[in-house]
């Protein structure tokens, strides 16, 4: 008895400090929540990097900019996604601003200044979603439920020209744009499993015959989509997993099913990436789809696969070849089989 007292009065203590301090940091200004921010969190081999926080703490409350820190805190922790990733991308005239400190210090000085209301508004929304405690639960989960072990690094930065919004050009390369006008909260709060996914399953392709196809592709967000919905232990819809969807955008797919898999299967084996799997908005037959194809199709190959081979089958399609896992779904089958 007299433990259990001696446990509860430690709780009610430990309940009424981490009010008090809950309540102390809402006192505090932005710029000091913001600098107790973590600079990066690292879980085994998966490094997520605030690069944002010094975007705009460099810029000084007496109106003084830290160029220093642009460069030691902005450029050097992800050097190869500045140099390699948004150089290359963004073509030889673009190039200086990633390339080189005097290029980054440059546009990082303008850019916060000519978007300073809306930057710090994404900024307390991280700060509101605690992203340090967000991304070590997310990072411990995905490495305890994947069966393969993914190194990363992955920024969290602003962008002077949008392009990548959530991805990168190698493991070591990935960013993800808080100035990018996709589904914000969605994607800090769901986004990271899902490209996580893409970094375990695509070096598993360098083999498989089909891998730059069509089909690769639909398979591969597919399973990135299905791993989400997983990753979530169901408290999240199938159709949320599948780029967020409604209910009514996820029952047009349904009602229409038939015929958009026979529609589109002959492209299955298109490298060209110009089909109405990758492209459907540019194809007038599919153009009423309401997100991407090739998401919500190989989502319904993986869940045909599961439903036939076992709760936890999903992880074989890490291995399978793509025309495998598409045969040994039944999906077609049951396609057939539909009015």
């Amino acid at each position: 008895m007299k433990a259990t007292v001696i446990i509860l009065i430690s709780l009610l203590f430990f309940i009424v400090c981490e009010n008090n301090k809950n309540e102390e940091i809402k006192l505090l200004s932005f710029k000091q929540r913001l600098s107790m921010l973590s600079d990066s969190v690292q879980v085994e081999g998966i490094t997520i990097k605030n690069l944002f926080k010094s975007q705009i703490l460099a810029h000084q409350e007496d109106g003084t900019f830290d160029e220093k820190m642009i460069i030691e805190k902005v450029y050097r922790p992800h050097k190869a996604l500045w140099t390699e990733c948004y150089a290359m991308i963004f073509g030889e005239e673009n190039a200086h601003n990633f390339n080189t400190e005097k290029g980054m210090v440059n546009w990082n000085k303008e850019l916060y200044l000519e978007n300073k209301d809306f930057f710090e508004e994404r900024a307390e929304i991280l700060l509101n979603i605690n992203l340090d405690s967000l991304f070590e639960n997310d990072l411990k989960c995905f490495n305890k439920l994947l069966p393969y072990k993914v190194k990363s690094t992955i920024s969290i930065a602003f962008s002077p020209i949008l392009g990548i919004h959530f991805g990168g050009c190698s493991d070591d390369q990935f960013v993800f744009e808080l100035n990018s006008d996709q589904d914000f909260e969605y994607l800090i709060k769901q986004g990271i499993p899902h490209e996580l996914n893409h970094l375990a399953y695509e070096p598993l392709r360098e083999n498989d015959p089909q891998g730059d196809t069509a089909l690769r592709q639909t398979i591969d967000e597919g399973l990135a989509c299905y791993f989400t919905w997983v990753f979530f232990d169901d408290k999240i819809t199938k159709h949320e997993a599948v780029e967020n969807m409604t209910k009514e955008e996820w029952n047009w797919y349904i009602k229409n099913e038939k015929q958009l898999f026979e529609q589109t299967k002959k492209y299955f084996n298109d490298e060209s990436g110009d089909n109405p799997l990758l492209r459907n908005n540019k194809f007038k037959l599919f153009e009423q789809a309401p997100k991407s194809l090739n998401y919500w199709l190989g989502f319904r190959i993986v869940e045909m696969y599961v439903e036939k081979h076992g709760k936890d089958s999903w992880k074989d399609i890490y291995e399978l070849d793509v025309q495998d896992v598409l045969k040994r779904s039944n999906y077609e089958n049951y396609i057939q089989k539909l009015k």
